[in-house]
């Protein structure tokens, strides 16, 4: 069985290394918060010092981390980055939320070393994690992406698509993502000014919820702003970054993307309100 290394053990890393412990893979973990991973090698992980340790002792390396900084930082460090402990036949997989210029980047000084690479970022957050019904989007070779599905599918996945080359994973996800935070701070916009108009949120749900115009997604989220339940599952300093990396890929391609700007700009002031560690639904927020 292949040796896994996962780069990044926060709250969608930590998830994954437990599903490949689950199936059994040897898992070779690295967080730059080393004592974060405790748990996970009470579990039987093992632990790297650096990033190319843990890519040395690794036939697969999957990288799960927040930005382009951190991302850059663990694999291409000048003295302990990932990219300088990968054997010639190693497969790379980055399953982070990055920009797709970095992305293609990252994927031509891997690719230049000899090994494999697939950006593959998630949909879903961290009780699709546990579940195992992340959804996969894939950029790169279909050769290559045939050799790690099991292990996507031991990582987490409840279905994979192979969206096209290099980058086009990333690309979709971004997407995904932009539509997704668009509908929910639609949906705040509109329960803010139905409250202010004597229609508290929880009604307010109830009545939307019986009717076509409202997503399942954006039902899910409205239900929890109803109760005030904004415990972060996808925190609105991560979807503000998104969007940011949505915008710079949508500009670099020449895209009219007018609603997401705007979008956005809502999303930074929730930060400038201070409720950046909160879930996305705590958009709803600044307009009750």
């Amino acid at each position: 069985m292949k040796r896994i290394a996962v780069l990044g053990a926060g709250a969608m890393g930590s998830r994954i290394v437990q599903n490949l412990l689950n199936a059994k893979y040897q898992v070779v973990v690295y967080n730059r918060t080393a004592s974060k991973v405790k748990p996970l090698l009470d579990r039987g992980a093992v632990y790297a010092t650096t990033p190319k340790e843990a890519a040395e002792q690794a036939d697969i390396v999957i990288s799960m981390v927040t930005d382009n900084d951190v991302s850059r930082s663990i694999w291409l460090d000048p003295k302990i980055g990932a990219a300088l402990g990968l054997s010639k036949d190693a497969i790379t997989i980055e399953s982070s939320t990055l920009t797709v210029d970095w992305t293609r980047e990252l994927a031509d000084e891997i690719l230049n070393r000899g090994a494999a690479f697939l950006d593959a970022p998630v949909v879903g957050s961290r009780q699709q994690a546990e579940a195992k019904k992340l959804i996969y989007l894939v950029g790169g070779k279909a050769q290559t992406l045939a050799q790690v599905q099991p292990v996507l599918l031991s990582a987490g996945a409840s279905s994979i698509h192979h969206i096209g080359s290099v980058g086009q994973g990333m690309t979709m996800k971004l997407a995904v993502n932009a539509l997704f935070g668009i509908q929910v701070a639609a949906l705040a916009e509109i329960i803010g000014m139905l409250d202010k108009n004597g229609i508290t949120s929880v009604k307010a749900m109830q009545y939307l919820g019986d009717l076509p115009v409202i997503s399942p997604a954006a039902l899910g989220a409205g239900s929890l702003m109803a109760i005030n339940n904004h415990a972060p599952m996808f925190p609105i300093e991560l979807v503000e970054k998104d969007f940011r990396y949505f915008i710079q890929t949508a500009q670099a391609f020449g895209a009219l993307i007018p609603a997401s700007t705007a979008i956005h700009n809502i999303y930074q002031e929730a930060m400038a309100f201070g409720y950046g560690n909160d879930n996305i639904t705590g958009v709803v927020q600044i307009f009750i």
